[in-house]
């Protein structure tokens, strides 16, 4: 961990203090246009929640689940579960497009592809052609997710680079909340168009990035791995420094961008798959990517997230405008603790939100359990609106770490020549675990209801564990600075000498300007 004292020494000396603290994005004209691109790609995010949320109320429509025969449990399992398996096939291509024709037309790919998908899904007539829909919705997000994330993450103005990347993955609630709001706005509706509706707005965000993504950005860093340096620095320039190519802060990320791409290239010629084992580095880096993304999936948020309705059904909630209404307000909770959560990454820390997360999780659940064997054995009434409780209170912490931090942490620990495929493996185990999730989860419940629960006690109990033992801080460092702990102190002093130089000549220029200041004064 000597890499990372280095590092902090670097921030703390070098990038944050050429930010000029009057430069705000509400302030700045082009820093306010940064970011609402940036939101355009936000919203990638919020396409996907809005698939989970969906799926949850059109599971208490009646009009669905006539249309479709009423699913049983196995084939509501591949409903829910056909979208990742979408996702799975299209991981092998995603991070090649991606540092292929760069994170922006990426996204423009994947916003294109399920325009066509949410269309069919709109349109569909039977089983099979909701369940084609859905796998090639999760084809087309694929691409989309794997690249907005990093591009977020790659063109934000340091100072807000960790908040709007945290953000990223909590506008996932964005979208639930409209698809749950849709939902119980379209229930009443006594033929398809109740499941349609919320069908046709899926694509809507598609639909504007597909218009608006020409207008955003491409990463400096994409470009300047492509050897376009030139466009790389304009981009710095236009957006962090008013046009200024000599700002001290655009010339210290534009050199940090090039030393780092090019230590990268030296140690790594082969940047293959291999990679994330042949260092050890890169193997704690896989090691706590792949952890965390399992985790986020498997900490017993599956069961509200996709099955909130057999939960309520099982504590005898069956009525379907209550379960409608309890899955909306579920859904503007998460995203107003998340949103609170992203706004703190930078004064907690990474690794103190992991912690509490976790702890919280464990202590919640573990109530949420009790109280739902004590209804089933006991039929107790305040036992089934203690669940409830325990439901909210238990996502208010998980929204603390495994809603904002998962996907900025993967992307910020990375390199920038494994960022892309490292992000694919963290896309990869998520869906890998959803798959299970979605189609175990609805099994085990109807045949085990609360028993289940105690299986979810026990994994996180071992995540406290694991979270305690490798979880690493990164607060306060930039991309190219967080890459390099893991890497060791000769790692990060080789990639942060280039870049010491701009911030010494920053300061004898400072220096110097002071002494001509003083002498005109003197004459």
């Amino acid at each position: 961990m000597a890499g990372g004292v280095v590092a902090a020494a670097a921030a703390d000396s070098g990038i944050n203090s050429l930010l000029d603290p009057r430069r705000k994005w509400y302030n700045n004209r082009r820093l306010f246009a940064l970011n609402a691109w940036i939101i355009l790609l936000l919203i990638t995010s919020s396409t996907n929640g809005y698939d989970g949320s969906m799926m949850n109320g059109l599971q208490s429509l009646d009009q669905w689940k006539d249309y479709f025969n009423h699913p049983s449990d196995s084939e509501l399992g591949l409903l829910n579960a056909i979208q990742n398996i979408g996702s799975l096939a299209a991981y092998p291509f995603a991070p090649y497009l991606s540092d292929g024709i760069g994170r922006r037309m990426t996204v423009f790919v994947g916003a294109s592809i399920m325009c066509i998908a949410t269309a069919i899904q709109s349109a569909a007539q039977s089983e099979g052609m909701f369940v084609g829909a859905r796998f090639l919705i999760g084809f087309g997000l694929t691409f989309a997710a794997n690249a907005a994330p990093m591009l977020v993450s790659e063109i934000s103005y340091p100072r807000y680079r960790a908040q709007l990347t945290a953000t990223y993955n909590s506008l996932w609630y964005l979208g639930a909340i409209i698809a749950a709001w849709t939902t119980f706005g379209t229930f009443k509706i006594n033929n398809t168009w109740a499941w349609r509706v919320p069908s046709v707005l899926q694509g809507l965000p598609s639909v504007i990035q597909v218009c608006l993504i020409w207008f955003v950005p491409e990463s400096p860093r994409w470009l300047v791995y492509k050897g376009k340096e030139e466009q790389a620095l304009k981009v710095l320039a236009h957006y962090h420094a008013d046009g200024n190519r000599d700002d001290p802060l655009v010339q210290y990320e534009f050199n940090e961008i090039k030393n780092a791409i090019e230590y990268d290239r030296e140690i790594a010629a082969n940047v293959g798959w291999k990679s994330f084992i042949a260092t050890p580095g890169n193997l704690k880096r896989l090691r706590i990517i792949v952890a965390i993304a399992f985790f986020s999936q498997w900490s017993g948020n599956g069961l509200a997230s996709y099955y909130l309705n057999k939960i309520l059904d099982d504590i005898n909630i069956k009525d379907a405008t209550t379960q409608l209404l309890i899955n909306g307000i579920l859904a503007i909770w998460n995203l107003f603790c998340a949103l609170i959560a992203s706004s703190l990454v930078e004064k907690l820390g990474r690794r103190f939100m992991f912690l509490c997360s976790s702890i919280g999780m464990l202590v919640w659940f573990t109530s949420q359990t009790i109280a739902f064997a004590q209804f089933q054995i006991n039929g107790q009434p305040a036992a089934a609106h203690s669940v409830i409780a325990f439901i909210f209170l238990f996502y208010a912490f998980y929204d603390i770490a495994y809603t904002p931090l998962i996907v900025m942490y993967t992307v910020e620990i990375l390199p920038y020549p494994l960022r892309a495929k490292g992000f694919t493996i963290f896309n990869f185990t998520i869906s890998l675990a959803l798959i299970f999730n979605q189609y175990v989860n609805p099994i085990a419940l109807g045949h085990i209801t609360w028993k289940y629960y105690i299986v979810y006690c026990c994994w996180i109990a071992f995540e406290c564990v694991f979270v305690y033992l490798y979880v690493v801080e990164t607060k306060g460092l930039t991309l190219e600075e967080t890459a390099a702990i893991f890497d060791g102190e000769g790692a990060t002093n080789e990639m942060i000498g280039g870049v010491l130089n701009v911030v010494e000549k920053h300061e004898k220029q400072s220096i110097g300007e002071v002494e001509n200041v003083a002498t005109l004064d003197k004459a």
